[in-house]
């Protein structure tokens, strides 16, 4: 197989610290619950620990087989292993630039916050409860929405009982704020 067609990309880290750049505003941190960061650093340490040993024995073995221009079990281990060195690389950039915030240094505040648990309701009656989250822990099917998201930025610094007005494309949207709470000290 000509290496023309398996070649990967050499500008792989551009496009990284590109994808890195979109998601954290200039100029800001990567603000990052503690709970998060431990994630992030269980995913590191499971790559380096575990899966990159893996992998460097399976292609260690291929290797030693002989033709490696024909042989799956390389080629398709070396690819797996720029993918795991591209993803350590990653989560060491987004390590570096974390600025951990304990969310429960709010708790008992009413104002909303980095690490807030609020619960709205929209002018149609509807409830919802959101938790404002870092950039790496967002996940909006479970209620986690980042803190540079329009409607996280829209609700900081807002009060339980406060009218807020959320610009959406749909247009202008109210919402209601019924409560915020933060986790006790000690909880996560």
């Amino acid at each position: 197989m000509n290496k023309a067609f398996v070649k990967e990309s050499d500008n792989d880290d551009d496009e990284e610290a590109a994808a890195l750049a979109l998601a954290i505003p200039a100029g800001a941190k990567n603000y990052i619950t503690p709970a998060g960061y431990q994630r992030i650093k269980e995913e590191l340490l499971q790559l380096i620990d575990v899966d990159r040993p893996e992998v460097v024995r399976i292609v260690h073995w291929a290797a030693s087989n002989g033709d490696r221009s024909e042989n799956g079990d390389y080629i398709y281990g070396k690819r797996r292993l720029r993918e795991i060195d591209r993803r350590i690389r990653f989560l060491t950039k987004r390590m570096d630039l974390a600025a951990i915030v304990d969310p429960s240094v709010h708790h008992g505040n009413d104002q909303v916050f980095f690490g807030a648990t609020v619960t709205y309701r929209t002018s149609d009656g509807a409830t919802h409860t959101i938790t404002i989250v870092g950039i790496d822990e967002f996940d909006p099917l479970n209620g986690k929405i980042s803190w540079v998201s329009p409607m996280a930025r829209t609700i900081t610094k807002a009060r339980e009982g406060d009218l807020i007005t959320l610009n959406t494309p749909q247009g202008e949207q109210e919402l209601e704020l019924l409560e915020v709470t933060y986790p006790a000290p000690g909880e996560g």
